[in-house]
């Protein structure tokens, strides 16, 4: 048996004004053929999990192509078409196959290509037929379409945000692959959406830990394999943005849709609870410095570099710096250019900088400031977050700032905060940090939760923030909650 495994991943952020080009996919990954193997063999993702259990089962695990960028502004025409045609070219290249295992995002969009996902899946089927089983996995924050429906024998897709089950993800995928191939699964996928637009929200609190407890409750019926509450990714301006549910059944397509309908029109009666208020940077460093327990995290939500922000925004580091709490650390702010100055300096040198704000004028300004540089690394570390644990992550020219009492690190690549190894790697345990400032949305937690004695999200303007009012949608589809709060009728659950 001979499984075709690969990965074309994006999720982008329209409204940000930095575009996906190639050398921004080749900063993180850009692979072909047992390079992939190497790299992803027993790390807790989703190819990890496909590989890992192909060798479990004695399958020809077969890897093509994988292409993953940090999440960032619209894919360059010429970006997304040489990447689907190296993926194309890299499975028919792979002389004859039983099955194709592959993972997208679901939220990627290029030039000209509001569904990228639906779009590759099209064309990989006019090349290979539709005798040829292809299981798509996704992440949670994919827009869903018909056509990603239509080209896919069956879709799995993260229950868990933060994404500690990735992993499980990929071994569902060749399990049911497998399945296919023998006879003994023909699945048949119920998909709803939703009119609805929601911000990023963890399946840790509610309202998302009941909806997945909700479809749960239904994968215990024996013909349903599985029931995924798709979150959708409120970032793309397209007319395919929102949340929506996929269930997937053994051959009864009917049960499928009264699934997904069930489901749907019950995240619709407590749609409102996706919609917290939210703290200042400021209103939160004053609440943070007042409680006796520590440490505190504080995630600037709103520049999040996980949903396509610039990282080098300044509002709750402005904050932290006036605060000037002993014991307190930022990590991280992404600034090559100050990056760069302190490693030409060196250990022990007192810098004058302009420090972020420097990617665009939404996210803050630029922070003048005087910093001894305390430690310069390299940037490397293997991540120990529950989330894509033995992932090697390379941040590029990194730097340890000390601004008053604030621990500042400055990296040279963009990316969120996963755990406590940017610190770890610069000298600093956050278990004896009073407050912790970090950029991320929800994937921190999977390491944080078990460190913080208390975890604060904050807002301000940004490509990330909760307030989705604050977005000028032109494409997507209305009427849609929040943007439209009266609806002439409720949105079919009759299909």
């Amino acid at each position: 048996m001979r499984i075709a495994i690969g990965q074309l991943v994006h999720e982008t952020n329209t409204f940000s004004n930095v575009k996906t080009t190639i050398d921004l996919f080749k900063l993180w990954e850009w692979d072909h053929g047992d390079v992939i193997l190497q790299k992803h063999c027993g790390v807790k993702n989703y190819l990890g999990g496909m590989i890992d259990r192909g060798n479990e089962l004695g399958i020809e695990i077969i890897p093509t192509f994988s292409a993953w960028a940090n999440p960032s502004g619209i894919i360059t025409k010429e970006t997304y078409q040489t990447a689907k045609q190296e993926l194309i070219s890299a499975i028919e290249g792979s002389g004859d196959l039983d099955a194709i295992c592959i993972f997208l995002h679901g939220a990627g969009v290029a030039e000209g290509v509001d569904d990228l996902e639906g779009d590759l899946l099209t064309a990989l089927r006019m090349r290979v037929g539709y005798k040829m089983p292809i299981v798509t996995v996704l992440d949670l924050h994919g827009n869903i379409t018909e056509a990603m429906i239509k080209e896919s024998n069956a879709i799995f897709g993260n229950v868990e945000y933060p994404h500690t089950d990735s992993y499980e993800r990929g071994i569902e995928a060749i399990d049911l692959t497998v399945g296919i191939l023998i006879g003994k699964v023909k699945p048949e996928m119920g998909f709803t959406k939703l009119p609805l637009l929601i911000p990023t929200t963890t399946s840790y609190n509610s309202p998302v830990k009941e909806i997945n407890e909700w479809c749960q409750e239904w994968e215990k019926h024996p013909e349903v394999i599985d029931c995924t509450f798709y979150h959708g990714f409120p970032y793309s301006d397209i007319p395919y943005a929102g949340a929506s549910i996929i269930t997937t059944t053994n051959n009864n397509p009917q049960l499928a849709q009264r699934v997904s309908n069930d489901i749907a029109s019950r995240i619709w009666e407590i749609k409102d609870k996706f919609f917290p208020t939210l703290p200042s940077p400021e209103e939160a460093i004053t609440y943070a410095s007042s409680r006796v327990d520590f440490p505190i995290v504080i995630n600037e939500a709103s520049d999040n570099p996980g949903a396509g922000t610039p990282g080098d925004g300044t509002y709750l580091l402005k904050e932290m710096i006036k605060a000037d709490i002993p014991n307190t650390c930022f990590g991280f702010i992404y600034d090559p250019e100050v990056a760069d100055i302190a490693h030409k300096t060196g250990v022990g040198s007192l810098i004058q900088v302009e420090l972020g704000g420097k990617t665009d004028t939404l996210h803050g300004k630029s922070l003048k400031i005087s910093a001894y540089v305390k430690c310069l690394t390299d940037g490397e570390f293997i991540q120990s977050s529950p989330m894509w644990r033995g992932s090697k992550v390379n941040l590029g020219k990194s730097a340890r700032l000390k601004v008053g009492n604030v621990d500042v690190i400055v990296c040279s690549v963009r990316s969120q905060t996963f755990d406590e190894q940017i610190f770890l790697l610069h000298g600093i345990d956050v278990l004896k940090s009073k407050i912790i400032g970090l950029k991320s949305s929800h994937h921190f937690r999977a390491s944080y939760v078990s460190i913080a004695k208390e975890i604060i999200t904050v807002d301000s303007p940004g490509l990330s923030t909760g307030d989705l009012l604050s977005f000028n949608h032109k494409k997507i589809n209305k009427p849609i909650y929040p943007f439209d709060t009266v609806f002439s009728e409720l949105f079919s659950l009759t299909k």
